[in-house]
């Protein structure tokens, strides 16, 4: 691209990739400036694949946010993992995120590293988290020195999705890189998922948050009924039921609590979070079903969703 050179409307899908909980939601979500996936300090917080809708006034650009590509465990972690691999082969420009802090290329990048050799769609590397590094951002040129001896990605740059740090050079330099055609969405869509699938993704947050252990990863939540205003003209809030699915009985005791006070509190909090994404009042209805190993069942898993 020249000094100068007048381009067209550019628009493209970017698949953004990296190991779990290098901060790949939160990038997103400060590129879009507003929450349009969830986050929390736990891995594997993203299962699905979900485009995230930016507009600017040289392009549409389509990010997908995907599941933190890791070795699975069990079949939901295959389908996770399955995923994201789709997302790359689809896309027309993959960022892989790592983080800032690390102490060289982890065990975890070093897979994703022979995954994205055999990719044929363009890769940019981008360090985040440099926030974290204080005064220390001379660690910084050996982190990104081992990469690009590894992956050879046609740019690196250091970001902070925490800080904003380079998401403006971010956004100009993928538009550079997406082919000149129409927008793939309509305006003023920046999420490609329902609301009755935001909603249960915004109850799964919530259940992340106050959790604790291994219980947030054996969760699923399922909306068995969704009623808005908008459907139902009768109704003053959005009517809410969502299923809690958990593998174990203990799991189940674990997210009731004493007396009933921690389901009482998720509930609270994902109230909460849904009135400030709908704008509107809610009533939520929660329930905790126990549905044993779920997580290796192909019926379940197709039914949730994780599976085509």
């Amino acid at each position: 691209m020249t000094e100068g050179e007048d381009l067209g409307y550019r628009s493209g899908v970017v698949a953004v990739v990296g190991r779990p909980n290098v901060g790949k939601s939160s990038l997103i979500n400060a590129l879009l400036r507003c929450k349009a996936t969830i986050v929390s300090p736990k891995p594997q917080t993203t299962r699905d694949r979900i485009r995230c809708i930016l507009e600017t006034e040289g392009g549409q650009i389509v990010f997908t946010d995907t599941p933190g590509i890791h070795r699975p465990q069990h079949r939901l972690g295959e389908a996770i993992v399955d995923q994201a691999l789709e997302a790359m082969d689809e896309a027309d420009l993959v960022l892989y995120v790592v983080c800032a802090d690390d102490e060289g290329i982890t065990g975890q990048d070093r897979h994703i590293l022979e995954v994205l050799k055999k990719v044929t769609t363009p890769v940019i590397l981008l360090v985040n988290k440099v926030d974290l590094l204080g005064t220390k951002r001379a660690k910084l040129l050996p982190l990104l020195e081992s990469y690009r001896r590894a992956l050879d990605p046609s740019e690196a740059i250091p970001v902070s999705a925490k800080e904003a740090v380079n998401l403006e050079d971010l956004v100009d330099l993928i538009l550079s890189r997406l082919p000149e055609g129409p927008p793939l969405y309509m305006d003023d869509i920046v999420i490609d998922r329902s609301s009755r699938f935001l909603a249960s993704e915004i109850i799964r947050e919530q259940v992340l948050h106050l959790a604790d252990q291994e219980v947030p990863h054996s969760v699923a939540v399922e909306i068995m009924e969704y009623k808005s205003p908008d459907e139902y003209p009768e109704r003053e809030d959005t009517y809410i039921s969502a299923v809690i699915l958990v593998e174990r009985k203990g799991q189940k005791l674990i997210l009731l609590g004493a007396k009933g006070e921690k389901i009482k509190e998720i509930g609270i909090c994902a109230r909460r979070a849904l009135e400030a994404f709908l704008d509107g009042k809610v009533y939520l209805d929660l329930w905790i079903k126990v549905k044993k190993d779920w997580r290796n069942s192909e019926s379940e898993l197709r039914r949730l969703g994780y599976r085509g």
